[in-house]
């Protein structure tokens, strides 16, 4: 999966998740200025967790505040599962 189709994939699952349009987000879009709070980001982790056959630990998201932080942990994990 390349990064565009990871972009996507995190809009889709956001937008299932809060019930919001989020076809409009970045990378650098800041995930709590998106009214994604904390119990939100962990939802929306699990949710790619799923998709992507990954797992990503909880101590690896503290200090996530960004689509490009977030993205970045997912492809890491999603090489160390390849």
């Amino acid at each position: 999966m390349n990064r565009s189709e990871l972009v996507k994939t995190f809009q889709r699952m956001a937008t299932e998740i809060a019930e919001k349009d989020f076809s409009h987000v970045t990378e650098e879009s800041v995930i709590a200025e998106l009214g994604i709070d904390s119990l939100g980001t962990l939802e929306l982790v699990g949710a790619l967790e799923r998709e992507l056959s990954i797992a990503v630990p909880d101590e690896q998201l503290v200090g996530i505040q960004t689509v490009r932080q977030l993205l970045d942990l997912v492809e890491k994990r999603m090489k160390l599962s390849a």
